[in-house]
């Protein structure tokens, strides 16, 4: 199938006769597409596609560059911490509400999302769901930083309904710039930019509301990028273990991110006595700060090992994953009392090129999803083309 760019692609939306509701969703198409070109060039994210083998040189040469920055120094002194920059951030969780379209590609759903900021994916949050002997357990659904519930899981959230599931979403970490949320939520529905701790404890509160609602004794969570790692906080910090039976999750940042090397020259800054970490957290807000590798916050989350015992883990990578870098660093170790399961993306599909933020409409990844909370239901993942930047399989 031959690759499209974003610019046909984008074309053809308005080439086609197609129905007032699927008119909408390229519009909202067009805009997000507009909207992710600008905040993305200047940060080399809409390069071309990246080959496997580039993307596996990338993430050594940036572990040799992360093994520079956590070295002594040739004086002797140790690297410094990117430490707590006092930081009064605040944030809250929202209910998603109503529902918007089913769509396949990222760049519709989030030109629908910033329209809609509030919306709740298609067939999740339907609180008279009650869950069935062959699925007993409701999945929840988590987003990642400046997303929202619906741009993350329009594609996902409805496969699950149709599947039989009880879903829910939540907008978590919802903060302002004067918050300490930074400038991602001057645009509309940008969440997940408040603390990490935070966060956790508002999903746990959701969690909770899911269970006496559905009469469940625990739940699922499917969670995108720093959802896992908010995921991850609950279950060892936030009174989780216990209420959760499965994490399956999608460019999840359980260790920390370079952001393609960003972060890395961050901490090597800080290493020389600036607290460069600091300075930008009002501007890229205080979840992105937390999520930098070396942060004190994963010294805390992993002093005692990646998993908890009870819970088995699906934790998903895409070697053409421009955020959630170097892939492997989402990759992680069974503890005593959990399962497992590291999945690269691309094994047995190469075409799938999904990057960090159209995983989520990966057919691949969904079927992932489905094999993990049911292997003997979805014994075979699906294969298809799923584009870099674009997803869908090229088509808005």
């Amino acid at each position: 199938m031959p690759q499209h760019s974003t610019a046909k692609v984008v074309s053809g939306m308005f080439a086609k006769k197609r129905s007032r509701r699927i008119r909408a969703v390229a519009r909202y198409g067009g805009i997000g597409a507009a909207m992710m070109l600008i905040a993305m060039s200047g940060t080399g994210f809409a390069a071309a596609d990246p080959s496997a083998a580039e993307t596996d040189s990338a993430a050594t040469r940036l572990a040799a560059e992360l093994d520079q920055g956590l070295a002594a120094t040739q004086d002797g002194r140790q690297p410094r911490a990117i430490v707590d920059t006092g930081s009064a951030a605040t944030s809250r969780a929202s209910d998603a509400i109503g529902e918007g379209p089913e769509v396949s590609a990222y760049l519709a759903a989030f030109g629908y999302g910033l329209t809609h900021p509030d919306a709740a994916p298609p067939g999740a949050n339907r609180w008279d769901c009650k869950p069935s002997a062959e699925h007993p357990r409701p999945v929840v659904l988590l987003h990642g930083t400046w997303l929202n519930a619906y741009d993350s899981f329009a594609y996902l959230s409805p496969r699950l309904a149709r599947a039989g599931y009880c879903v829910f979403a939540v907008n978590y970490g919802r903060s302002g710039l004067l918050e300490g949320g930074g400038i991602g939520p001057i645009l509309p529905g940008r969440n997940g930019v408040g603390r990490i701790e935070d966060s956790a404890r508002q999903v746990g509160g959701f969690i909770d509301r899911v269970l006496a609602s559905t009469g469940a004794d625990a739940v699922d969570i499917v969670a995108h990028s720093q959802g896992g790692t908010v995921a991850d906080q609950y279950l060892k910090f936030e009174g989780g273990q216990g209420k959760v039976g499965k994490l399956i999750s999608f460019g999840a940042t359980f260790h920390g991110t370079t952001l393609d090397g960003i972060a890395t020259l961050g901490r090597l800054i800080n290493n020389l006595g600036v607290d460069v970490m600091g300075f930008y957290q009002p501007v890229i807000g205080y979840a992105n700060v937390q999520q930098a590798v070396g942060s004190e916050f994963y010294s805390r989350l992993n002093a005692l090992g990646d998993t908890v015992s009870g819970v088995d883990y699906t934790s998903v990578a895409s070697r053409f994953d421009e955020v959630m870098n170097p892939y492997e660093w989402t990759f992680l170790q069974a503890g005593p009392g959990a399962t497992v399961d590291n999945v690269t993306l691309q094994d047995g599909c190469g075409q799938d090129m999904s990057d960090h933020l159209t995983i989520m409409y990966s057919p691949r990844a969904a079927s992932i999803t489905l094999h993990a909370l049911d292997p003997a239901a979805y014994p075979a993942l699906d294969c298809a083309f799923n584009p870099w930047f674009v997803g869908g399989g090229g088509s808005i």
